[in-house]
C-alpha cells in the first residue's frame, strides 16, 4: 500500500475529499512510491480559507517576530538540508549533489528575507504645505499563491514564499504532482520554526487546484513558474480577475562562442549548463551558436567531455557517483526521446546518442543520455521547441551579427551568455541581446537573491521578476498618507473651498 501525500492547512496535514490520487514514482526505478491528493475545488477552498483566517493576525505581527521567525526557518534548513535534498532526488531524479545545490540556491532567498525590513521601509517629507506632512508604507497583500514546477521542488517556490511572509503575506504552495513531497517538508518545518497555523500552506493537485486559486477572490496574487502556454493561460485567468500575477514561462537559452574564446572553458560550461540536472531547467543552455570559425574545433571538444558523463541513480553512495540522473516521468523521457527522431530526421547531425543510455541493473529507469546535435538550422523542431532535457543543439553562425539577429529573433528571451575575451564585444553583447539574463562567460546567469530573477519576451507575463527587490515590491503595495495636525496656536482660517487645493 502506497503512502498518501497529503495538503497541509491549518499548520497540519490534510487528506481532502476528492478521493482522487494520482502516482508518484521513482525515476531512477520506475517504481511507484506514493500518491498524491489530488484537491477538489472544496479541498482547495478549505486550504485557501486556512491561509485567510490567519492573514490579519500574520500582517498584524510586528516585523521583527516575523522575520525571527523567518531567521530559525534559515537555521533548521541549514541544518538539514540534507533531508530535503535526499526528497528531491528520491521524486525528481536529480542526483543528490545537484539537489543539495538546488536547496543552497533556494537559500539565499531566505536569508534574503531575513533582511526584508530595510526594504519595506516607507519615506517622509514634512511640511510639504503649511501644517501638512506626507509619508508612505508599504503594506502586504493578504492571501498569495505559488504554483511551482516540477524541476526545481524546492528552490522555486523558495524564490517566492520566504519574501511574501517576512512581508506579511499568507502562502498556498501548489507544487507539481509529479514530486510533491518536498513541500510539505517545507511546511513541517516552518511549523518547527515556530510559524503560526495557517501562514504556510500546501494544496496538491492537478488543473483543478489551479483554477481554483486562480478564481478564488480571496487569493491576491500568483506567482507561477512553469510553461510558456501555462505561464499566460495564469497570467490571463488571474489578471482578468484583478489579481497581480508574476508567470515566468519557457526558454529556449542560447550560448554565442566568439572565436578569441577560451574554448576548453566554454566546452566545459556548455556540457554543464546543457547536461545539469538531465537539462530540467528553464536557465538550461539547449543551443550554442558557434562562429564557423572555431565550429569544428568547439563540437569536438564539447562530445568528448559529453561522452565521459556517467548516467546513474542519483542516490547512490560515492562508489556510484553519477553527473546526471533520470529524467522525470517516463512520459517525460519519452517526449524528449521524440524530439531526438525529429533532429535526426530532419537532417541535424546526430553526434552524441542519448537514446542508447543504459544503467546496469535499473532499466525499467526513465534514462535518457546526454544528446549532441550539430548542424542544426532555426527551421527545425529541436531548435524552435522548448525541449526541457539533456539535448543539446549547435548552431553555425559566420559573424558576432549573424548570431545577435538569431538570438534577438526567437520568441524567447530568459537567459543568454557570451563567451569570449574581447571587452568590446562582451559589452556590445550586453546591450543588444534581448533577453533578461546575460552572462559573460557565465553559462548559467541566475542572479543572487538580492537581484531580481526573471526573462523578457515570451518567458514572462507581468511585469515584476522573481525575489530581490522587484520580488518585495511584488508581494506588497504602496501607500501614501497625507496628514494635517491643527497647531491651537496657529489655527488657519476656515471656510469653504471648493476649487482644486492649493499648496501654500
Amino acid at each position: 500500500m502506497t503512502t498518501l501525500i497529503t495538503h497541509w492547512a491549518e499548520g497540519a496535514p490534510y487528506a481532502g475529499t476528492s478521493g482522487r490520487t494520482a502516482d508518484v514514482a521513482d525515476p531512477a526505478h520506475g517504481r511507484v512510491t506514493g500518491s498524491v491528493a489530488l484537491a477538489s475545488k472544496d479541498d482547495a477552498d478549505h486550504v485557501i480559507a486556512s491561509a485567510s483566517r490567519a492573514a490579519a493576525a500574520w500582517r498584524s505581527l510586528s516585523l521583527a517576530r516575523r522575520t525571527q521567525i523567518v531567521f530559525r526557518f534559515r537555521e533548521l534548513l541549514n541544518a538539514r538540508k540534507d533531508e530535503l535534498a535526499s526528497i528531491i532526488t528520491a521524486e525528481h531524479g536529480k542526483v543528490h549533489s545537484d539537489a543539495l545545490g538546488e536547496v543552497s540556491r533556494g537559500q539565499e532567498v531566505v536569508e534574503f528575507a531575513c533582511g526584508i525590513a530595510h526594504l519595506l521601509k516607507g519615506s517622509q517629507s514634512p511640511n510639504v504645505s503649511t501644517g501638512v506632512d506626507v509619508h508612505s508604507v508599504r503594506q502586504p497583500l493578504g492571501v498569495v499563491a505559488v504554483i511551482s514546477p516540477f524541476n526545481f521542488p524546492a528552490m522555486v517556490p523558495m524564490w517566492f514564499f520566504p519574501i511574501a511572509i517576512a512581508a506579511g503575506n499568507t502562502v498556498v504552495l501548489k507544487p507539481s504532482e509529479k514530486d510533491p513531497s518536498a513541500a510539505l517538508w517545507i511546511a513541517r518545518l516552518w511549523t518547527e520554526a515556530g510559524l503560526p497555523d495557517g501562514v504556510f500552506n500546501v494544496l496538491q493537485g492537478d488543473k483543478t487546484a489551479v483554477d481554483a486559486l486562480l478564481q478564488s477572490p480571496d487569493v491576491a496574487a500568483i506567482s507561477f513558474v512553469g510553461s510558456t502556454p501555462v505561464a499566460e493561460y495564469v497570467y490571463e485567468e488571474a489578471s482578468r480577475r484583478g489579481k497581480r500575477v508574476q508567470a515566468l514561462g519557457g526558454a529556449k537559452n542560447h550560448m554565442l562562442v566568439l572565436p578569441d574564446a577560451d574554448l576548453d572553458l566554454a566546452a566545459d560550461a556548455a556540457v554543464s549548463a546543457g547536461y545539469g540536472s538531465a537539462g530540467e531547467r528553464c536557465m538550461a543552455i539547449s543551443v550554442l551558436v558557434a562562429v564557423e570559425a572555431v565550429a569544428d574545433d568547439l563540437v569536438a571538444r564539447i562530445a568528448e567531455r559529453t561522452r565521459s558523463l556517467v548516467v546513474g541513480d542519483g542516490a547512490a553512495g560515492p562508489d556510484r557517483e553519477a553527473d546526471m540522473g533520470p529524467l522525470v516521468t517516463r512520459a517525460h523521457r519519452d517526449r524528449v526521446a521524440s524530439f531526438v527522431d525529429s533532429g535526426e530526421a530532419a537532417g541535424a547531425a546526430l553526434v552524441v546518442d542519448g537514446r542508447r543510455a543504459a544503467v546496469r541493473g535499473e532499466d525499467s529507469g526513465f534514462w535518457l543520455g546526454p544528446t549532441l546535435f550539430d548542424h542544426v538550422t532555426p527551421d527545425m523542431e529541436i531548435y524552435r521547441e522548448e525541449i526541457f532535457g539533456p539535448v543539446l543543439s549547435v548552431v553555425r553562425v559566420a559573424s558576432y551579427d549573424e548570431a545577435l539577429r538569431l538570438i534577438n529573433a526567437n520568441p524567447y528571451g530568459n537567459g543568454v551568455a557570451v563567451f569570449t575575451n574581447d571587452g568590446g564585444a562582451a559589452r556590445r553583447f550586453e546591450e543588444d541581446v534581448e533577453a533578461g539574463m546575460v552572462g559573460v562567460n557565465v553559462p548559467v546567469p541566475v542572479p543572487v537573491a538580492y537581484y531580481s530573477f526573471g526573462g523578457w519576451k515570451r518567458s514572462l507575463f507581468g511585469d515584476t521578476h522573481a525575489h530581490g527587490v522587484e520580488g518585495v515590491h511584488f508581494f506588497t503595495r504602496g501607500k501614501v498618507v497625507t496628514t494635517r495636525w491643527i497647531d491651537p496656536a496657529r489655527r488657519p482660517a476656515g471656510g469653504l473651498q471648493l476649487g482644486f487645493p492649493r499648496n501654500d
